[in-house]
This record gives structure tokens, C-alpha cells and sequence, in this order.
């Protein structure tokens, strides 16, 4: 079979990479319904723990991630690159899998089983956050509300989880929920976590609300700046303000071309000399 040529299989590999683009753009909506209702079944899993129909429903959810993931690593250009690019995703759709082969009685101890719910939560909630880091600029405020929404709900699921049986502890999930709500709108709380998964979990939860936090922060900014650059008392020019004197700027320049040109001087000498004769 000939080597194709380095044109050739630069032409090859833009093909796969656009391939992959809109492959990526079709599925975007279908992935994140299934993202969130993922979210949502770990949600319950932590706290009341599934019954067999939730359970099936979340490995057809989990067979339908690997398919995705395997169909994407096939058409990637460059595979080593989109695997450390989804690292967190592949060790997340890897855990569950424990489960299915019997994996599991190796990991008995409770430190390792809050472990792995450790990587599934974060690798559930990466899922959400690439979500979120793709649609940042086009939602708006509405769609990080949500997602911020459902990263409470479960943050607070794996809160309750790890630090339900500590003393002194989370010992119901609306009280994790609270711990949860304070902590993701910067204020935080007296209680902190006892067990590594739980402060963990605290950390990478106390940097989503402060990322989510200076966003609304400056939505806000922007909204209150927004109206006042529609008044014209405002102290700061606004929008409008710069909109109208490009708007003079620009009607001066159209008077100015369309202005007749200047008379051309008097032949035969200057006007004085023109008065004595």
C-alpha cells in the first residue's frame, strides 16, 4: 500500500479534525441532556443509593459516554493529544466499570470506596464544566445559573457522602446543601471537612463558586453600566454617548466632501492693485 505524502496527509488530517468539529457541535445538546441527567442519578446514588431500574438507566447512559468518547478518540487527529486533553473523563468512564467485572472487592475499604465516588463525582462534574466552558459566551447568565444549580445539588450529594459519618459531620443533605450553597457563594461556613475526599471535593467546589461568583459579579457590572450609558446625566459616557459622536464625527466628514471646492485666486494680480488700476 503506497505512503501517502505529507500533503496528502495533512489534507487527510484537517479532514478528520473537521469531521470530528461538527460531530462534536451535532452532539452537543443530546450529550449534555445526558450529562445532567447523569449528574442527577450520582446525586441519588449518594444519598439514597439507586434501585435496579435507576441502575440500569445509568449504565445505558454510561455505555452511551464510552461510544461517544470511543468515536471521538477514533476520529481525533492527533489521539495521544485528545486522550491527555479528556484524561479526567477517561479515569471517570473507567470507575463505573469496576462495578460490571467485579473489580470492586479489591476496593472494599472505606477509603477506597469514598475514593472512587471521589474520581466519579469530579469526573461527573468535568463533564458539566466543559459544559459550561463551552457555552460560556453564548447562554448567558441563565445557562451558568442552571449548571451552577446542579453543581450544588450534587456537590452537596458528595458532601453528604464523605462526611455523613464523621462526628460532628454533615449529617443530613440539607445540611450538606446549606454548607454547599455558603460555600459556593464565597461565604463559607464554621464546619469544615474531616475525610481527604471531602476537602477534595471542598477545594475544587470553593474554585467553581469563585470562578461562577465573578461572573455574575461581572453580569451585574455590566447590566448597572448598561443603564446608565441610556442616560445622558450619567457621569461616565456611555454606549449611547460614543454612538453619537461617531455619529456627528462621521456626518461632519460627508458635509465636509460634499462642500463645493474653493474659488480659485484672480488672474492679472491681487485685488488691491485690481482697485488702484
Amino acid at each position: 500500500m503506497p505512503t501517502p505524502n505529507p500533503e496528502e496527509e495533512a489534507q487527510l488530517q484537517h479532514e478528520r479534525h473537521e469531521l470530528l468539529q461538527r460531530l462534536t457541535d451535532w452532539l452537543e445538546t443530546p450529550m449534555l441532556v445526558l450529562g445532567f441527567g447523569w449528574l442527577l442519578l450520582l446525586g441519588v446514588e449518594l444519598i439514597w443509593g439507586l434501585s435496579r431500574e435507576l441502575e440500569l438507566l445509568g449504565t445505558t447512559i454510561w455505555v452511551i459516554f464510552i461510544l461517544d468518547f470511543l468515536l471521538k478518540l477514533f476520529l481525533a487527529p492527533q489521539k495521544l493529544d485528545f486522550l491527555k486533553a479528556n484524561v479526567i473523563t477517561l479515569i471517570s468512564l473507567l470507575v463505573p466499570a469496576l462495578r460490571l467485572f467485579r473489580l470492586a472487592r479489591v476496593f472494599r475499604a472505606a477509603r477506597a470506596v469514598r475514593g472512587l465516588r471521589l474520581v466519579k463525582v469530579v469526573g461527573s462534574l468535568n463533564r458539566g464544566m466543559k459544559a459550561l466552558a463551552a457555552s460560556f459566551g453564548r447562554r448567558g447568565a441563565g445557562y451558568v445559573a442552571g449548571l451552577s444549580g446542579v453543581v450544588l445539588l450534587v456537590g452537596a450529594a458528595g458532601m453528604y457522602a464523605f462526611e455523613k459519618d464523621v462526628p460532628g459531620g454533615l449529617s443530613t443533605y440539607p445540611e450538606a446543601l446549606w454548607w454547599t450553597a455558603m460555600l459556593l457563594t464565597t461565604m463559607g461556613s464554621a464546619y469544615w471537612p474531616v475525610t481527604s475526599e471531602g476537602r477534595a471535593l471542598c477545594i475544587l467546589l470553593a474554585l467553581y463558586g469563585f470562578t461562577v461568583f465573578g461572573y455574575f459579579t461581572a453580569t451585574l457590572a455590566t447590566f448597572f453600566m448598561g443603564r446608565d450609558a441610556e442616560n445622558p446625566e450619567a457621569e461616565v459616557a456611555g454606549a449611547a454617548a460614543v454612538a453619537a459622536l461617531h455619529e456627528e464625527v462621521r456626518q461632519l466628514r460627508a458635509d465636509l466632501r460634499s462642500a463645493p471646492p474653493p474659488a480659485p485666486p484672480l488672474q492679472g494680480g491681487e485685488p488691491d492693485d485690481l482697485v488702484k488700476s
